[in-house]
C-alpha cells in the first residue's frame, strides 16, 4: 500500500515564512531563574546548635 502524501497546508507555510522574516519570537514574560522557581526540599535551620 503506498504511503500517504503530505498535503500542502497554506497556514503553516505562511507562519514559516513569517518566522524567517521576523526571527525568533521574544517571550511575553521572562522565565524566572530555576533557583527562584524551585521550592526548597529541606528548610535551612536558622539556629544550628
Amino acid at each position: 500500500m503506498p504511503s500517504k502524501t503530505e498535503k500542502f497546508d497554506q497556514g503553516s507555510e505562511v507562519r514559516k515564512l513569517a518566522r524567517e522574516r521576523v526571527g525568533p519570537v521574544k517571550p511575553s514574560r521572562p522565565i524566572p531563574e530555576k533557583t527562584k522557581r524551585r521550592k526548597a526540599k529541606h528548610k535551612k535551620q536558622e539556629n544550628a546548635e
